[in-house]
């Protein structure tokens, strides 16, 4: 039992308990190219949260990690089998009602862990902290912990050379074998102004990509994903334990 793991504690450990910081591990169910499982994000978030809280709870933090919710914004691909969307809206109901019981219980800062690149919490957040004003609320995505190009050779972002690495590390038993692989090609806009990224629309998957992934995977390693992996909670975890610490009635210099 890991005490800083809800899903994995206990009423006895947690009656007389007190947290500082909850985390909320946030993923998706979606097509990942050919060759990786529909919860990858799911998987990658749950490793990445728990490594890092155990980081921070060695450094004397108090943490507590929530159950990762396994379905975010998949509006883009409405047409891809069994690839389950929760519309912003229901996730605004879903955050409000954890929220609330965060508020009243006294756990006044909640971390959103975001393992999906379609969840975009910015404007949420805003919502929370100005209906909730004693709630500290911040949110991190993953892939901008660290400068992806010092670890992987090819550019993506979904079952690229970055997730098919990290999940040879974390769940090789539910990679298929290299020769599944599909290469990840895909499409850009035409509209340059898209493709700079200043300007935004969202992207309908079938139209650009055949095997639903966006980035080559076939140079991915174990050990590129395990170096990531390290590299990245190692530096989750200092944040976390910061935010523990933290005087929210402090917080700038």
């Amino acid at each position: 039992m890991r005490p800083y793991i809800l899903a994995e504690t206990n009423w006895e450990a947690l009656k007389d308990e007190k947290f500082d910081l909850a985390i909320l591990p946030w993923g998706a169910t979606e097509a990942h190219n050919y060759h990786l499982p529909y919860a990858t994000d799911n998987y990658q978030a749950d490793h990445m949260t728990a490594e890092s809280a155990r980081v921070a709870w060695e450094k004397g933090g108090k943490p507590i990690v929530l159950p990762t919710l396994p379905f975010g914004v998949n509006t883009g691909q409405s047409d891809v089998y069994l690839d389950i969307n929760l519309n912003p809206s229901t996730q605004l109901a879903i955050l409000t009602d954890i929220v609330e019981v965060l508020n009243r219980q006294g756990i006044y800062k909640l971390l959103i862990f975001n393992g999906h690149g379609g969840n975009n919490f910015k404007p949420l957040v805003r919502e929370l902290g100005y209906k909730f004003p004693k709630m500290f609320i911040s949110f991190c995505f993953f892939p901008g912990v660290l400068d992806k190009d010092l670890y992987f050779d090819e550019k993506g972002d979904h079952a690229d050379e970055m997730e098919t690495s990290l999940m040879l590390h974390l769940r090789p038993d539910l990679v298929l074998p290299r020769e599944k692989w599909g290469d990840g090609a895909s499409k850009k806009y035409k509209i340059k102004s898209f493709s700079e990224g200043w300007a935004w629309a969202e992207r309908e998957w079938s139209k650009i990509s055949e095997d639903t992934g966006v980035g080559n995977p076939h140079k991915s390693t174990k050990e590129k994903g395990e170096r990531f992996f390290n590299d990245v909670t190692r530096k989750m975890g200092h944040f976390i334990y910061e935010l523990c610490q933290a005087d929210t009635e402090d917080l700038y210099e």
